[in-house]
């Protein structure tokens, strides 16, 4: 199975359930830095020395954000940026989110 971060985001077309138990169990310990929230959404916050490189990151992520097509929530303040996804379709955590939440730490690593 090749790595996460190395996969692409797959549309949903609102025809699956959201990742619940074992499997979201099992996709959150290859992201461990994001947090699982009531099985709903992921949710991590990266630190920066200052505005400037908080800003870059946004832009970068951002920038996978359109190439895989999907859209992460994120909020910019100085020296943070807190990242949230969802699959806004089926109301919950598709593969998709777990694919995105490894290619921005893959980002972070630099």
């Amino acid at each position: 199975m090749p790595e996460l971060a190395d996969q692409t985001c797959v549309p949903c077309r609102g025809d699956i359930p959201p990742i619940k138990g074992y499997h979201l169990q099992r996709l959150s310990q290859i992201v461990p830095e994001w947090k699982v929230v009531d099985e709903h959404h992921l949710f991590r916050v990266f630190k920066f020395p200052d505005f400037k490189q908080a800003l870059d990151f946004v832009n970068r992520a951002g920038e996978i954000a359109e190439q895989q097509g999907h859209h992460p929530d994120i909020l910019l303040a100085w020296g943070k940026v807190e990242i949230t996804l969802w699959t806004h379709k089926i109301d919950g955590l598709s593969e998709s989110d777990f694919i995105m939440a490894a290619k921005i730490d893959r980002l972070a690593a630099g």
